[in-house]
């Protein structure tokens, strides 16, 4: 997941520098703002859900809740 992250980026930044104009750039940096959270999200719940028979529902909620925290805090 993080691989296709940066396979996303690094072909915005190619787009970016194809385009050539500051509109389009923000454009293409606004939808990658939604890209960086959702692989966040994907990648926790891989990992969660790996880790869930381990760990008990107190835990798993304190790792969601922190997860939410980061997202809130990123906006």
């Amino acid at each position: 997941m993080r691989f296709l992250s940066s396979l996303i980026e690094a072909a915005a930044a190619l787009t970016m520098l194809h385009y050539k104009d500051i509109r389009a750039a923000l454009r293409i940096n606004a939808a990658l703002g939604l890209v960086g959270p959702m692989i966040l999200i994907i990648v926790t719940s891989i990992g969660l859900y790996a880790a869930a028979e381990h760990m008990s529902l107190g835990k798993i909620l304190m790792v969601l809740a922190g997860v939410g925290l980061i997202l809130l805090g990123t906006r």
